[in-house]
C-alpha cells in the first residue's frame, strides 16, 4: 500500500512539520490561493488537510480531511486516527522545512565536516537534506520531539 501524501493549508504549517517528522510527504505552500491549493492537491492525488470549512464546501477537493483541533499534536493524532496511519519504522527521514527525503546516514568523515564539534559523537544517525542543505542529528531537540509524539500518540510508536 502506498503511504498517503498530504497538502496542508497555510493554517496547518506546524501539523505539516509533524507529519514530515513521521516521514510523510507533506506539501505546504502558504502563498497559494485556495483554488490553486485544491487543484494541486487533486492533480497530485494528495489528501488536503484544512481547517477551512468554506474551502471544503465551495471548492470540494477530491480527498480532504477537516482538521478540528487547535494544537498541532492533537491535529496529528486526529490525522493518524482518521486515516489509520501505521507507525513509521523510523522518524526523522524527511526534512521538516522543505519536505525532501534526507540523505542516508552520514559517514564519520561527513559528520566531522558538517556537525558542530559538541554533537559529533552523539549516538544515532546524522543526515543532511539534499534540498536545502540543513543537517539533522539526534540531539536533545529530537529526544523532546519523540517524547511529545509518545504523549500525543500513546502506544503508537514502536
Amino acid at each position: 500500500m502506498t503511504p498517503p501524501r498530504f497538502t496542508a493549508d497555510a493554517m496547518l504549517a506546524r501539523l505539516a512539520r509533524w507529519l514530515r517528522v513521521l516521514g510523510h510527504d507533506t506539501r505546504l505552500d502558504p502563498q497559494l490561493p485556495d483554488d490553486a491549493l485544491v487543484r494541486l492537491a487533486d492533480q497530485e492525488q494528495r489528501i488536503l488537510l484544512t481547517r477551512d470549512r468554506l474551502l471544503l464546501r465551495e471548492l470540494r477537493p477530491r480527498q480532504a480531511l477537516e482538521i478540528v483541533h487547535d494544537a498541532p499534536l492533537q491535529q496529528l493524532a486526529q490525522v493518524v486516527a482518521a486515516l489509520q496511519l501505521p507507525a513509521p519504522a523510523e522518524l526523522f527521514t524527511r526534512c521538516t522545512v522543505c519536505n525532501t527525503l534526507l540523505s542516508p546516514p552520514l559517514s564519520r568523515e561527513e559528520r566531522d565536516g558538517l556537525l558542530p564539534p559538541d554533537v559529533r559523537d552523539l549516538p544515532g544517525p546524522a543526515r543532511s537534506c539534499p534540498g536545502c542543505g540543513r543537517v539533522y542529528w539526534p540531539g536533545s531537540h529530537a529526544r523532546r520531539m519523540r517524547e511529545a509524539l509518545a504523549r500525543a500518540l500513546p502506544g503508537w510508536l514502536p
